[in-house]
Formats: C-alpha cells, sequence, structure tokens
C-alpha cells in the first residue's frame, strides 16, 4: 500500500510563502492539478447570540453559524468589513480558512476536480512537485484553456509514505512447484525503492482519477509493458493499494471517473494479475 499525505496550499509563484515549507516540498514528488471553488464572504448578520457569515462557492450560496461570547456586538459592513467586538474594544472574526473547512465538512461544498496528475522525482529523487510546475506546460495549456467562473486552479503536492502489507499464501495445487521457495523468498524480501513507488503512486492514481488532460496510464495500467510495473512483477507482488488522505485541507477529491467521499479518502485498488491466476487459492477439492 502506498498512501499520500499533503503537505500544504499556497500560491505556487509566491517564494515567500513557500520559505517555510521548502523542506516538506522536498518531499512532494507527486502532484495533482484541479479546480476548486472560489469562496468569498457575501454578508454577515447577528442573530440573538448567533453570528451568520454567508458565502458565496461555485455560484451558491451558503450560512455558516457561530456562537457569540457574551457582551460582545457585531458591527461594520459590507464596505468596510465586519468584525466581532467585546467590551473592551477587542476584535475578533472567524477566519476564512476555518469557514472553508466547516464548508467542506458540513456542506460538502468544497471539492477538487482532478484535471490533470503528475510526478518529478529526477535520477536520484533530487527533482521535487514545485520544480516541474515551475515550467509545465500542462498547467500552462490548462489555464489558457480558461478557469471557469467562480473557480481557481489548484496545485496539491503529495508526498508518499510507503506501506508494504505482506500475505503469503502457499497453493498445494500449482502446476509448477519448482520455484516455490525462490518466490517465497521473494515475497518475504520485497521492497521498493523510492523511484518505483513514486512511478507506481502516480500511475495507480491516473488510472483510478482518468483526469481529463492525461493520456498515459488511463487505460494502460496495470501492464507489463510498463518497465517499473515489470520489475516489480519480478518481485511477485499481486496488487497494488495507492490511498490518498489530505486531512488538514478543506476539499475533497473527484473526477468524472471517481465521486468525492464523505471521509475524503480514496483508494485506489489494482490487483496485477487476472482472476484466473488466482482462482487456485479459493478452488473447492472435491474427491
Amino acid at each position: 500500500m502506498l498512501r499520500a499525505s499533503c503537505k500544504c496550499r499556497l500560491s505556487l509563484y509566491e517564494d515567500e510563502q513557500i520559505a517555510p515549507v521548502l523542506d516538506q516540498i522536498r518531499h512532494c514528488h507527486i502532484y495533482m492539478i484541479g479546480l476548486t471553488p472560489k469562496v468569498v464572504l457575501i454578508g454577515a448578520a447577528q442573530n440573538g447570540r448567533d453570528l451568520v457569515t454567508s458565502f458565496e462557492a461555485a455560484s451558491k450560496r451558503y450560512d455558516l453559524h457561530w456562537p457569540m461570547p457574551a457582551a460582545t456586538a457585531l458591527k461594520g459592513d459590507d464596505e468596510t468589513g465586519w468584525w466581532v467586538e467585546d467590551a473592551a474594544g477587542a476584535k475578533s472574526f472567524p477566519s476564512l480558512a476555518y469557514a472553508v473547512k466547516r464548508l467542506s465538512d458540513e456542506q460538502d461544498a468544497i471539492g477538487f476536480d482532478v484535471l490533470y496528475i503528475g510526478q518529478a522525482f529526477g535520477g536520484d529523487g533530487s527533482r521535487n512537485a514545485l520544480d516541474r510546475l515551475k515550467k509545465h506546460e500542462t498547467l500552462q495549456k490548462i489555464s489558457v484553456k480558461g478557469i471557469p467562473e467562480g473557480y481557481v486552479l489548484t496545485i496539491l503536492m503529495l508526498a508518499i509514505e510507503p506501506s508494504n502489507q505482506l500475505i503469503t499464501m502457499i497453493n498445494p495445487w500449482a502446476k509448477d512447484q519448482s520455484h516455490g521457495l525462490e518466490r517465497m523468498k521473494k515475497g518475504l524480501l520485497f521492497d521498493t525503492n523510492e523511484a518505483e513507488r513514486t512511478t507506481l503512486y502516480e500511475a495507480a492514481l491516473i488510472r483510478y482519477f482518468q483526469p481529463s488532460f492525461n493520456k498515459e496510464f488511463k487505460n494502460s495500467f496495470p501492464s507489463t509493458n510498463m518497465k517499473v510495473l515489470a520489475e516489480c512483477y519480478d518481485k511477485d507482488f499481486s496488487a497494488l493499494v495507492a490511498e490518498i488522505c489530505i486531512d488538514e485541507l478543506p476539499f475533497k477529491l473527484f473526477s468524472a471517473a471517481a465521486q468525492r467521499t464523505g471521509t475524503g479518502y480514496h483508494y485506489a485498488k489494482h490487483n496485477l494479475h487476472n482472476d484466473e491466476s488466482r482462482r487456485v487459492f479459493f478452488t473447492e477439492v472435491t474427491a
């Protein structure tokens, strides 16, 4: 199993924003390009002891209710801005980031429409997603094609966390048992390097999401024609599960081929052998 976790969300070309998280980005070799709703605060009101904030996301209106502490009142307007002020004059207001997270969790209002998935690794892992994205033809192509009204182009950079799980099954009815011990050794010593994991994870996600701007792997994965996968077949493993977890971010991934999930997690599961080659493990034997 390969798991990816999200590292950051910030402006691609803002060096000052990126600087504090460069150490994390260096480990991000997978990236996703997609559309997310533009979220705009369009109003605020006080209803009893509740602050009601109104937002527009993808041309739809959403309201959020926030409990207000005693002896506070809403002040401001659409022109000067809104704030909650207490008796001492201290001002506060819910952050947009927190509001967007609530819109996603409570009203499922924030999706990430996956348009393209890619990787950047280099010969020894020296390249990362940021290096690739700063001069990326497909990113430019998507931008030139035009972003729909009410949406923004968003880039998600991922770091892969390997989680290999080994299950060994012995088939007493195998026609060829001459290489059984050798195959068991391969399973017990199973390992993949970072370059292999990056390529496999990218291919598995592309096959799962079927992004409209990708060409490779959409219909050809898994395939022994793929060099890194052929090498993994030699290591004798039978399935790949690519998991993507983005707990920290306020959107849920989806595409035309993959619906968004309630948890925001996705599991791309691919069997690397056909049913016939695995069927023998569960064949009923009769006298």
